[in-house]
């Protein structure tokens, strides 16, 4: 079991390890407009855990550069273990 914690809104959530993180975020204000990657109306800060998501998508690559702490949440599932955001 995976946790998601949202540290400006002090919220945490238990997901299924490789699940997606975006009805978690969807729930705590993330607005998503096209959810294919392209828009960035998700795009999340990480501020711990990045090596238990998912590797960058190319559309995230694409739209987020050499952006090392950031991730467009409608791309990202967590694969295990604890990922703090800032959103």
């Amino acid at each position: 079991m995976a946790r998601l914690v949202f540290v400006d809104q002090q919220e945490e959530f238990d997901l299924e390890d490789g699940s997606s993180i975006r009805e978690a975020c969807e729930g705590m204000g993330v607005p998503f407009a096209c959810s294919e990657g392209i828009c960035g109306s998700c795009t999340i800060t990480v501020l711990e855990g990045m090596e238990n998501l998912s590797e960058y998508t190319e559309a995230e690559q694409d739209f987020l550069g050499d952006q090392n702490n950031e991730r467009l949440a409608c791309q990202c599932h967590i694969l295990k273990g604890t990922v703090s955001i800032k959103i």
